[in-house]
């Protein structure tokens, strides 16, 4: 991880406030490239919740191929929360976090002292347990049909409250809620624990050996990127109006490993993000031209998998590198007294 494995102790870096200017300035210019505001809302969703799963797989090297199920699972806490307990969406996204942290501390538990394909079999079997309780416990989620009705609660802050109801009130709540997790996750990535997730990745034996507490390391990463996951679930839930299984099911639990893989989480913090806008514009750039755009989408994947598995940072590092070489083979230019 070129990027990342540098020590930094910068809390805003220049990627980071770049980010900031494309994605809090996105609502101004979207619909003029021809999208809409909640497709922007969409992306800044899963974005939080790509660079959640990418401290597992990118940084831990811990494949799960079930974690749809704790994006559903923020969901539905989220929505409980507001049904049952109190309106209010701090209370709210609270719930969603700490909820979805237990469950995926106590899935950690069984899956903290697994390794490769046992642990990515077992995330497997863990998240089709959670969508199978989630379609038949339906006294509590009703089933296939869903909470519905979740509101769009407003944004209180003391005395004042913004409202979140439409499409631009809303993407700027995900973007607040991007804004600082990115840093916090940044900072996090680049601490003395994510050279320890990066060094289990490498070697996990080797860590051991010196050690660390690896099985404790990994059951904390698993909880904190399930709690990651609650957070996009509790907002996915807001931007739905409601929460549903669908999202619980295998089919979104690999398009966020896709997400990830495309876009670079392995050699990128920033990998994820890449990953998440290339998906979402592609769906709904080729999905105007046909009905197969996955299929296209996926023979992206199989290209970059099979020539660049590093994804598009892995690209775009190449790229920076090459410039780089290019400069510091050019001749410097002659002064004045040389000619």
């Amino acid at each position: 991880m070129e990027d990342d494995t540098k020590q930094t102790t910068a809390w805003l870096t220049a990627p980071i406030l770049l980010s900031y200017a494309l994605f809090g300035t996105l609502p101004f210019w979207i619909e003029a490239v021809g999208l809409y505001h909640y497709l922007g809302a969409e992306i800044l969703i899963w974005v939080i919740f790509a660079l959640g799963y990418n401290l597992l797989l990118g940084y831990t090297g811990l494949p799960s191929f079930g974690h749809g199920a704790f994006l559903g699972i923020g969901a539905y806490a989220f929505g409980l929360a507001q049904f049952e307990v109190w309106p209010n969406l701090w209370f709210c996204l609270a719930a969603a976090v700490v909820v979805t942290g237990l469950f995926g501390a106590a899935t950690a538990l069984f899956l903290s002292h697994r390794r490769g394909i046992y642990f990515a079999l077992m995330t497997i079997a863990f998240g089709q347990i959670y969508f199978f309780i989630a379609s038949k416990w339906t006294d509590v989620t009703h089933g296939e049909d869903g909470l519905l009705n979740i509101a769009r609660l407003p944004v209180t802050l003391g005395p004042v409250e913004l409202p979140t109801a439409g499409n631009v009130e809303f993407y700027y709540l995900c973007f607040a809620v991007y804004a600082v997790l990115v840093v916090v996750l940044w900072r996090l990535t680049n601490s003395p624990y994510g050279r320890v997730l990066r060094a289990i990745k490498q070697n996990e034996t080797r860590v051991a050996f010196v050690g660390y507490p690896v099985t404790l390391y990994k059951w904390s990463v698993f909880t904190l990127s399930c709690a990651v996951a609650g957070l996009a679930g509790g907002l996915f839930a807001m931007a739905q109006e409601g929460a549903y299984i669908n999202v619980m099911s295998l089919q979104w639990s690999g398009i966020i490993v896709l997400m990830v893989l495309i876009g670079g989480g392995f050699v990128s913090f920033w990998g994820p993000v890449l990953g998440v806008v290339l998906y979402f514009v592609a769906r709904d750039v080729l999905g105007a031209y046909t009905e197969t755009w996955l299929l296209w989408f996926g023979l992206m994947f199989m290209a970059l998998v099979m020539f660049k598995p590093q994804g598009l940072a892995g690209i775009w590092q190449d790229l920076v590198r090459r410039t780089a070489s290019r400069r510091r083979r050019l001749p410097a230019p002659a002064t004045e007294a040389e000619g």
